[in-house]
Formats: C-alpha cells, structure tokens, sequence
C-alpha cells in the first residue's frame, strides 16, 4: 500500500510560498527575508534553551522508572487510561509517561510537561511497527496534548494580575470549561479518524501475569537485587528534611493567614512551588527505594540532550514558515478575509488574530494576548483572548517537537483532530465568555 505524505508537508509549503506571493505584493520582501533568518535563530535559541529543562526532567523521569513509581502510577490510572489507548499494554512505561504530561499541563508546569511528553513519545515508539508513521496512539495523545488539558492556566493569570484586573483569577473556570470542550472534540475526533484510516498497525495485546511483559516494559527499572535502600542515618536525615518543609509551609500560613490559600497571590506563586516540590518528591521517592539518584539522573539527562540537539531541524522549518507567513501580512489578509464569518458568531474582530495565531506560535499568541489585557483590562475582549489562551495549545509547534524527536514524518490523523480541538476550544471559549461576562 502506498504510504501518504504527512498534511504538514502541504501546510507547511503553502505558508511559505503564500508568504513569498503577499510580500512581493506589499513590495516587503526585506522584512520578509530578515523574518526568515530571525525565525531561525529563535528556533536554535529554543532548542539549546530546552536542553537544560530537558535533561533535568528525563533525568528526574529516570530515577522515577528506576525506582517503580511510573509503574505506581499506572496502576492508578489504568481503567482510563486503558479505555483511551487499548493497544497499549496498561503497565507500558509509556502510559504512565502520559500520564505525568497530563497531569503537569493540568497544572500550568511547561517547563516539565514538555520533557515528559517527549519521553512518553519515545516509550510510544519502541511499539510502532512502522519507523516513521505515527501510530494511533501517538495521534490520540498528541490530540490531547494540544487540547491543552489546563486546570490552572497560571501565566495568564499572571498577566491579568500586573496589568491590573480586577479579578484576575476569573478566568479558571471559563477556561476549565473550554479545555473540557475541546479535549472531548480530541478524543471523538481521534477515535472516529481512527476507525476510518485503514493501516495495518499491530494491536498489541496485554496478557496479565503468565507474561513476560513486566521484563520487556519494565526495563528500565533497577532489579530489587540492585536497589540499596538507606541505613539509618539517611532515613532519619532526609525524613527530617522532610517534616522541617512541612512546617515551613505552615510557618508562612501562619505569617499571611490561612485565607492566603484563597488568594491571588498564592495562585501566581503556585507555580514556584510545585516544581521544587515534584523534584523533590521524584529524588527522594527513588533515594528511599534504593536508587543511586546522583548516577541515574546523569545517565537520562544524557537523553535529554540528544532528544534537544534531534528536534532542531523541525523546530526551524516550522519557526521559519510561521515567521515569514507573519511578516508578510499574509495573517492580516486571511483575518480580513475571515472576518464575516467571525461577525455572524459574534466573535470581536479583535480576538480573530489571536484565534488564527494561537495554533501557529505560543509567544505570538501570548503577546498578542498580553497587549490586549494591558490596553484594557477588565474589557470582554481581555476576558475572550485570556480564557483562549489558557484553554488552546500551539498544535504546530507541538507536532513539530514530539514527532521530530523520534523521526516521524507520518503524522497521520494527527493534525486534523488537532485542528478540531483547537476550533472546539475557540469557539467555546467564545461562547462561555458570553454566557459568564
């Protein structure tokens, strides 16, 4: 059977040509060529930048494996996790590596969910048939993952508290609601694609314990026989630690009063704790059992850093597309084009740009947003771009980095039920906006 060519290809060729054509209209062919070689840049800047967030992560995601707590995990959220990837074995490394994407997107953590998603990619693809096609798991969890499963979309509340909102956290709800919406589209998306795309991908299929299963998927946890537990002293030392954090935390709500749980303030700063703590509480998980953290760390961070220096090549053709279909003023032709459309569902002509923009570039969108919310604050137009960016992912950027870093060039269904989610979350965005404003 004939192999498709991933839509990325055509997209991608379309932003580029079409950005060369709406230049040498507009006869700004200069700003054209210096958005090209900028755009690239910032794509190495990123990459080299992701390095260190990267193989700290893996690393820390190593000692998680070593000492069984992915396995724990997994556990836990096997009847769901099942029931959305069934051709996955529920006690794959890679289910429970979903899982902590998942869970750190839901909690606003960028700089760790991205590691996690990229190993769970990895993981994912030691069970692909087929080098280089995506599978349809990897479709289902990256549709997710653009969904943007956000629970606390913590740096949009922290714009709107500088700019001077007056409820800067009104937005969670909407937000919550919106990501409820277009994760749903996502998943039916995905499944209903699935069932039409003919492949003939292996279903592979779990067999409890008369399996040697637990070998194969497991393989990166240390043997019992090698876990060396700590003596006495280490246990009463870091246990200590761990009692002395706690009364630290209780020391400072004691200093700002326990309502201080229920402020701004303590949702801005949530962020800085979280991570700090999930560190923590990953390197001293796998200390307890016995794992030689210091070297297992250092032995995954070396992943991380191949998986950064890998993903470079996607990162700039797909920074240098968006970048030259930005500069041109292509992106102001299809908003003018589209905005008879945007005035019969009531959508701001304002807020267009930021619903064209967000799948295409984060920190595009995020400007853009940021601009909004500090002209006028309190607006419905902030309240509208706020509440898209905190319920919306950057689908491009993300198909980008999670397929190139382990070579997939058929993206399969991937992108269209990526574009559905994004539609979906745009459009009830708009329409919880209107109901709570």
């Amino acid at each position: 059977m004939k192999k498709s060519s991933s839509p990325l290809n055509a997209i991608w060729l379309f932003l580029i040509v079409s950005a060369t054509v709406v230049a040498a209209y507009n006869g700004n062919m200069g700003a054209l060529t210096e958005a090209s070689f900028k755009a690239a840049e910032s794509a190495v800047t990123l990459a080299i930048g992701l390095i260190g967030a990267m193989a700290l992560w893996l690393g820390i995601m190593k000692v998680a494996e070593s000492a069984g707590m992915m396995r724990f995990i997994a556990r836990l959220i096997r009847p769901v996790m099942s029931r959305l990837f069934p051709e996955i074995p529920v006690n794959h490394p890679a289910m429970s590596a979903m899982v902590m994407n998942m869970a750190a997107n839901a909690l606003g953590l960028g700089n760790a969910a991205t590691p996690m998603g990229l190993k769970a990619m990895a993981e994912l693809n030691k069970l692909n048939p087929n080098p280089g096609t995506a599978t349809t798991a990897m479709c289902l969890f990256l549709a997710i993952n653009t969904s943007s499963v956000t629970l606390l979309p913590l740096g949009v509340i922290t714009v709107r508290a500088s700019a001077g909102a007056s409820n800067p956290a009104a937005i969670i709800l909407p937000s919550i609601l919106a990501t409820i919406a277009s994760t749903a589209v996502a998943i039916i998306a995905s499944k209903l694609l699935a069932r039409k795309e003919s492949s003939h991908l292996t279903q592979l299929k779990y067999e409890s314990d008369h399996t040697n299963l637990d070998t194969e998927t497991a393989s990166d946890e240390v043997p019992e026989s090698e876990l060396i537990p700590p003596g006495l002293i280490g246990n009463i030392i870091f246990s200590g630690l761990i009692v002395a954090f706690l009364a630290a935390i209780f020391y400072r709500l004691t200093i700002r009063g326990f309502p201080y749980l229920f402020s701004m303030t303590f949702l801005s700063n949530l962020s800085n704790w979280l991570l700090p703590i999930l560190i923590c509480l990953f390197l001293l998980f796998g200390y307890f059992r016995g794992v030689k953290v210091y070297e297992v760390l250092t032995e995954g961070a070396k992943e991380g850093f191949e998986i950064a220096i890998r993903i470079i090549p996607f990162l700039v053709a797909i920074f240098v597309a968006i970048g030259m279909f930005r500069a041109s003023g292509a992106l102001d032709i299809l908003t003018t084009i589209l905005a008879p459309i945007t005035s019969l569902i009531t959508l701001p002509p304002e807020a267009l740009p930021m619903a064209l923009i967000r799948p295409l570039s984060g920190s595009g969108s995020f400007g853009l947003m940021s601009e909004i919310v500090k002209n006028d604050p309190d607006s419905f137009l902030s309240f509208l771009v706020s509440t898209m960016q905190g319920s919306t992912e950057t689908t491009f950027y993300i198909m980008a980095v999670y397929f190139g870093s382990i070579g997939i060039v058929r993206t399969g269904f991937t992108l269209t039920a990526a574009l559905c989610a994004d539609a979906a979350g745009m459009l009830a965005s708009l329409a919880i906006c209107r109901l709570m404003f």
